[in-house]
């Protein structure tokens, strides 16, 4: 005989043994935000378990309101069925019948109903989510366009997203994760265009995520999903924009949704898709290009301009006579080295002070760090004011990346080789450059090489990115997601 664990236990028929076993499960009597209500309809007992602040107590008010006027005479049926198929007036219902996915419904925000005499329960999906309105994220702003954004809850993200993409082909495959959160996971494809072994190794890999609970969301799955890792680049794409996550369903990528997070996960992504932005596409092609172009120059720059200007300033030699401006005119107390570092640590600690600091306060916080280092740390001799020129224009650039980690990414990158510049001069410059290069040209993401169209080249997806072609010359996907439909017209 095969003893039934007490994780699969069945509702019993009798409904004072449910209702100790659940009461004690769930602490009724001990917490404040679960109840149950206990009343009869005709001579039959029921309980009516809810949860304070989720359950919407209008809707349950009215169905509780229409079980109280039902009569005994009334029932043509047993009394489940006649409640399930015929008398509760609400359409989104389900039969469970055993207690652990009772409680499971329950802790979700539903409403669960328990008959005597029955074994099985009703689950009626009355639930208000506690949410924002869909908001344009802060780092998704555009100019023209639609200015709605994700928000934390999973079926409102859902719905942005079929509004669309009104096709019946659109996939969201959803599965729970977390012993103790019990996180609702969508993954999310279109089931004629998606590469179905990218899908099968998303799906395998969600669900075998061990732990017991994902407070911290998307990132806590990318990171199962990834693996462990070093590599301080960006493996996946986040986006809270849901005109930007239907573009990439469409060339064939598999996003992941999940529940409390306002960011979507798009896979497989490469190095180049963390450089375009939505209001590249929102202008003309030209316009567009030009945007990148500018957009490109600025990463670029937050990246290598630094370390090239300390080579130079170690090396005035190198320096053509056209651009001896560019020179340091009085290097200070504190050697160039340090002072690179400890204004890359002040400009961290700015930036973290600007994201903690309440609102009212951040315009005296502002002022307060331009002072202290752009105008009283220079004449103390503490830093040059070619370095905080420089490091300006590098921050610049590192704010106009459209990607938040890829720009966190490339400034560790930039330490990196101002240290190699700094202790090895040209050779550490090339010694770094190669080390970050081969390294990147090495990464994977998801079995996808992550300087494509780079390294390997691909010609046309090149001059695409480029480029910024129009989109009705754009007819095909892109290869690098070996989508199973590779036209779009």
């Amino acid at each position: 005989m095969v003893q039934v664990t007490e994780k699969r236990r069945p509702i019993s028929d009798q409904l004072e043994e449910n209702k100790d076993y659940l009461n004690d499960r769930l602490g009724i009597g001990t917490g404040f935000d679960i109840g149950v209500h206990e009343f009869f309809v005709g001579r039959t007992r029921l309980l009516l378990y809810y949860i304070n602040g989720f359950a919407d107590s209008h809707l349950v008010t009215l169905i509780m309101k229409d079980l109280n006027d039902l009569r005994e005479r009334d029932i043509q049926d047993s009394l489940f069925n006649y409640l399930f198929y015929k008398y509760i007036p609400f359409y989104q219902m389900e039969k469970v019948g055993t207690t652990d996915e009772f409680m499971d419904k329950l802790l979700v925000g539903q409403v669960g109903l328990i008959l005597d005499h029955c074994d099985q329960a009703i689950i009626l999906d009355a639930k208000i989510l506690p949410v924002r309105s869909p908001q344009e994220p802060d780092t998704e702003r555009i100019v023209r366009g639609a200015h709605d954004g994700f928000t934390e809850a999973l079926v409102l993200n859902t719905v942005l997203t079929r509004r669309r993409l009104r096709d019946e082909r659109l996939r969201f495959e959803i599965m729970q994760i977390g012993e103790r959160t019990k996180t609702d996971v969508a993954l999310a494809y279109l089931q004629d265009v998606a590469n179905h072994d990218l899908v099968d190794t998303l799906r395998d890999r969600l669900q075998n995520i061990q732990i017991d609970g994902i407070p911290m969301a998307e990132k806590t799955v990318e990171e199962f999903i990834i693996g462990k890792t070093f590599n301080p680049f960006p493996l996946v794409r986040y986006t809270e924009r849901p005109d930007v996550a239907a573009v990439h369903l469409l060339e064939g990528h598999v996003l992941i949704y999940v529940d409390t997070s306002p960011s979507v996960m798009i896979t497989p992504a490469t190095y180049f898709h963390h450089v375009q932005h939505a209001e590249e596409y929102r202008q003309t092609p030209v316009v567009g290009a030009y945007l990148r172009w500018v957009r490109f120059f600025g990463i670029v720059a937050s990246v290598f301009i630094l370390p090239i200007w300390l080579l130079l300033i170690m090396n005035p030699s190198m320096v053509p006579e056209a651009l001896f401006f560019i020179g340091i005119k009085e290097k200070g107390s504190v050697p160039l080295l340090a002072q690179f570092i400890m204004a890359e640590v002040g400009l961290d600690l700015m930036r973290m002070a600007a994201i903690h600091t309440p609102t009212p306060l951040s315009v005296a916080m502002g002022l307060l760090a331009a002072i202290l280092v752009g105008d009283v740390a220079i004449k103390v001799g503490l830093f040059a004011p070619e370095v905080i020129l420089y490091l300006a224009v590098a921050a610049i650039g590192m704010f106009a990346t459209p990607s938040y980690e890829l720009s966190l990414a490339n400034r560790l990158v930039r330490i990196f080789l101002i240290l190699m510049v700094g202790f090895f001069s040209i050779p550490g410059l090339m010694i770094g450059f190669t080390v970050v290069l081969v390294g990147l040209a090495a990464t994977r993401s998801l079995n996808t090489p992550y300087l494509w169209p780079f390294i390997p080249f691909n010609y046309k997806a090149m001059k695409d990115i480029i480029v910024r072609m129009a989109v009705p010359k754009k007819n095909n996907r892109p290869s690098i997601v070996r989508s199973q439909n590779t036209s779009r017209q």
